[in-house]
């Protein structure tokens, strides 16, 4: 592979942007909610944003200052201020909305009103919750860290959850968030977004325990030329290797000839561990 390698001291701050956006996504997106100590609210779309703790539960994201002009954005103005957030998750069904409240609409104008969101009232704190988001997370501001004063710089707001709100409609029959009925949006580089629409999403199971590992499989099929490296994956991820009969079994039932091929369409049927016994000689 030919990389083209960027030290970020000598790169242009349009062309760093567009790098380490391009490169990290989907990123999810923060629609806070803020109010200035006048208590006019504000609304504004962010998508450095994450969750980073569960006991407590914290989240963070990052109002950076414009890119243009350095300005700071008026959601870190006002969490200085009132240190309060609501965040708001953002589905494909309000994304437009959304990005009209994402305009450098003056201080002190409500991006609700311009954006046609229905502010409700939080339980808890002071900014108000978007009622056309399903689910919507009232904080207190712990801290926020400051990492420069240019264009671009980042302010990193950590806030802890105090209360969570969440419209029934996405809740699955095991009450847990239906990922398939939520519909999240992402953000990718430059105007680019994603959808998280049942046919884009996929499960991977996580390992409870230790697996086989990509380096005890053998040579020739970690340098196969017809599996492809997420069915090399697949086969480092079984926790135990099949025992001598389960291969002398599967050997005998799908022969030697066009081994790798076969191994690849089990894998894709989801019969890993029956491709791995065909392929152990």
């Amino acid at each position: 592979m030919d990389f083209l390698s960027i030290n970020p001291q000598e790169t242009a701050l349009p062309q760093l942007h567009q790098y380490l956006l391009g490169s990290v996504g989907p990123r999810p997106i923060c629609f806070a909610s803020t109010v200035d100590m006048d208590g006019k609210p504000n609304l504004a779309p962010f998508s450095f944003f994450n969750v980073v703790s569960a006991n407590p539960p914290v989240l963070v994201f990052a109002p950076n200052n414009s890119g243009r002009d350095g300005t700071p954005k008026h959601t870190y103005l006002n969490a200085k201020q009132v240190p309060e957030v609501v965040v708001n998750v953002v589905t494909y069904g309000m994304v437009q909305q959304m990005n009209v409240a994402a305009a450098p609409w003056d201080r002190g104008i409500s991006e609700f009103e311009k954006a046609g969101f229905t502010p409700i009232s939080s339980e808890l704190i002071k900014p108000f919750r978007v009622k056309e988001s399903p689910v919507q997370m009232e904080c207190r501001v712990l801290e926020i860290k400051e990492f420069g004063t240019g264009g671009g710089a980042g302010n990193l707001v950590i806030a802890e959850v105090l209360k969570i709100h969440i419209n029934k409609d996405v809740i699955g029959a095991d009450g847990k968030i239906d990922q398939t009925r939520i519909d999240l949006v992402g953000r990718m580089g430059g105007s680019w977004y994603c959808r998280t629409t049942p046919d884009s999403l996929f499960q991977l199971s996580q390992p409870m325990q230790a697996t086989i590992g990509y380096d005890a499989l053998p040579e020739s099929v970690r340098n196969s030329r017809v599996l492809s490296a997420n069915d090399i994956g697949m086969l480092a991820s079984l926790p135990d290797w099949p025992d001598k009969e389960f291969q002398v079994q599967i050997q005998e039932k799908f022969g030697s000839e066009n081994a790798e091929e076969t191994a690849k369409k089990l894998i894709a049927e989801g019969s890993t561990a029956e491709a791995l016994a065909l392929l152990i000689r």
